[in-house]
């Protein structure tokens, strides 16, 4: 075997790797952008569901969180399924399910059935982020991993641009059809798509490389032999962690899980609390409130992958990771300042999504180049379910801080938080640079 690759070698590596992102990523952004959407288009039912007399902003705040319950519990359990059975069964089914319980949610009639339904959504969805993240290591090794998962992660970005306004515009046109209120078909509307998409995925996904009847056989051995140039580099940097408890007794995978959480905090700070600001801030139009919300999401989509894609060019994920999340903090802080002229809310917010959207991004390529095999598994579903018990404790501290300070008080304490995970990249040992295998 060649020590070093040839100019023939780049070029059918280059022709491959553009081959599997083109076969996988569509189809895999077009059920991230479904999964979130479900996730978090309580944050728009909230502007139709606060006339009914059982809802509350801490009734919100709780259901909105309780997701991330159900979703912790099963997230590394799940995670290990999708390993041992394939992506493409696995996937179906948290689809299938998550839409189920998705589209139910509009017959929730009181504060108990409401936190039920989403806590059992949080189980329906448990393993597919992790998963996704999991399944593109059987296709992509490190060098190309930040790019992708920065392609997969605009789904989020996009279900903002476009979920935004088709939450608005359904908040706003359909109260009483077939008797049923707006914030009822917004549930509706945007939860069966994943049931149907989630029939189709074991016809268009392919569980890994080996069994791709789309890829000539150079190109199968081509993507099995730089994985295995991969693991073979992780043994020799001794990351030898194949077994699931490695992921567990691995030092890095708690500080990741640390760094992660204050990072999500951000995230689900922006995702279920951006339409209340812009209805406080520029319109109680909900359809205006759906346009002026996508705005931080476009510019996060345009951001992420100029970020990820230098990171992946220059190697370099410490300091991408930790200047993102920091810049993020920063963003959230100002865009809370007292007076603040709206344009120039709109303006920290844009920035401060676009920063906690690039270090999630490139966040992943960390934990994925110390951990392999099952350990991978376990360990990715690990940092994941942690990191997002954010999603439940975020909206819980804006609702406690928003109501006993102010709105202003809640995006400083997200500013905090993330700041506190800038911190410990950039001054930690969680990162660094990694050489890339590209001539």
């Amino acid at each position: 075997m060649s020590s070093q690759p040839t100019a023939a070698d780049d070029a059918l590596a280059a022709r491959t790797y553009r081959k599997v992102a083109w076969r996988l990523i569509p189809l895999l952004f077009v059920c991230y952008i479904l999964a979130y959407l479900d996730r978090v288009n309580v944050g728009f039912a909230k502007l139709s569901m606060k006339v009914e007399p059982w809802f509350t902003d801490a009734v919100f705040a709780t259901g909105s969180g309780i997701f991330f319950i159900g979703y912790f519990i099963f997230e590394v359990p799940g995670n290990i399924i999708l390993h041992r059975v394939g992506a493409r069964l696995w996937i179906a089914r948290i689809m299938i399910g998550w839409g189920i319980v998705s589209a139910l949610l509009a017959m929730s009639t009181s504060a108990t059935s409401f936190y039920t339904l989403r806590f059992l959504l949080g189980i329906a969805e448990a393993g597919f982020f992790p998963g996704i993240i999991l399944y593109l290591t059987y296709w992509f090794p490190r060098e190309h991993r930040a790019r992708m998962v920065a392609l997969f992660m605009t789904a989020i970005t996009l279900a903002g641009v476009f979920g935004s306004p088709l939450s608005g515009w359904l908040l706003e046109v359909s109260n009483g059809w077939g008797g049923l209120k707006s914030w009822q078909w917004l549930f509706i509307v945007e939860g069966l798509p994943s049931v149907l998409v989630g029939v189709c995925v074991p016809f268009l996904l392919t569980d890994r490389p080996e069994k791709a009847t789309w890829l000539t056989d150079a190109e199968k051995q081509l993507l099995h032999d730089r994985l295995e140039a991969e693991e073979r580099t992780k043994a020799a940097q001794g990351h030898q962690n194949h077994r699931v408890s490695d992921a567990f007794k691995s030092p890095q995978v708690w500080v990741f899980c640390f760094i992660y959480f204050g990072i999500i905090v951000g995230l689900y700070g922006a995702s279920f609390w951006l339409p209340q600001i812009v209805e406080n801030t520029f319109t109680k139009n909900k359809w205006h409130v759906g346009l002026y919300s996508a705005i931080p999401w476009s510019c996060a989509a345009i951001g992420m992958v100029l970020v990820s894609r230098h990171s992946d060019r220059t190697g370099e994920r410490q300091w991408h990771v930790g200047l993102s999340t920091l810049i993020a903090g920063a963003a959230f802080a100002i865009s809370g300042l007292h007076g603040l002229p709206p344009v120039l809310v709109m303006v920290a917010l844009a920035v401060a999504i676009t920063g906690v959207m690039s270090a999630v991004a490139c966040f992943w390529a960390l934990p994925t180049a110390i951990l392999s095999g099952t350990a991978a598994a376990a360990g990715i579903a690990w940092i994941n379910s942690v990191g997002n018990l954010a999603g439940h404790f975020s909206p819980e501290m804006v609702n406690w801080l928003k109501t006993r300070y102010d709105m202003g008080m809640a995006l400083n304490g997200i500013g905090v938080m993330l700041a506190l995970s800038a911190f410990t990249v950039l001054l930690g040992r969680a990162g660094g640079r990694t050489r890339s295998t590209r001539k």
